[in-house]
């Protein structure tokens, strides 16, 4: 079984997914986790499926051809398995909003060896106060034997410089 990491961007319209599903399904593949969005007037995804080794290359071809109705696929082979003895911890982060929230956390996780697995972020109206509040939601993955509450501190830190609060919880 071969396993595809896809990444998909288009103009949004109607029909997209199914467009994209079914050269999936046609080759017998398995859809398993996905993301997908409507940002700025496009439609964004990724997503990861299996498909038979012996119909791989046509399920890849096929993916690629749906560029000629307006949604461009990228198809990475994924051969890393998930490490089982990792630290899953979940970071939410609401603050007002500012350039560098992102750059600064996730450069002061990288610092510590964590990887964000999965991050969704938007900007709001905050209620009563005017302005623009940012919030993060983030999956992250730290290596075994990673101290959550030492990794609790630093964040804090940094919140207090960027005027932010973030709350970390085992994921």
């Amino acid at each position: 079984m071969a396993t595809f990491t896809l990444t998909c961007i288009g103009d949004d319209r109607a029909g997209l997914v199914s467009e994209l599903s079914a050269p999936i399904h046609a080759h017998g593949a398995s859809w398993h986790r996905s993301q997908m969005a409507r940002l700025g007037g496009k439609f964004a995804g990724i997503l990861l499926v299996d498909v038979p080794d012996a119909k791989a290359e046509a399920l890849a071809a096929d993916l690629r051809a749906l560029k000629d109705v307006g949604l461009t696929v990228t198809v990475e082979q994924t051969d890393v398995p998930e490490v089982e003895s990792d630290v899953r911890i979940t970071l939410e982060l609401l603050g007002a909003d500012r350039p560098g929230i992102v750059a600064e956390v996730s450069a002061a996780l990288a610092g510590q060896r964590v990887s964000i697995q999965e991050l969704a972020t938007d900007v709001r109206e905050a209620p009563m106060a005017g302005g623009l509040l940012f919030e993060a939601q983030a999956v992250l993955v730290a290596p075994a034997g990673t101290s959550v509450d030492g990794l609790r501190s630093m964040l804090e830190a940094i919140a207090d410089e960027l005027m932010v609060e973030i709350n970390l919880s085992d994921g």
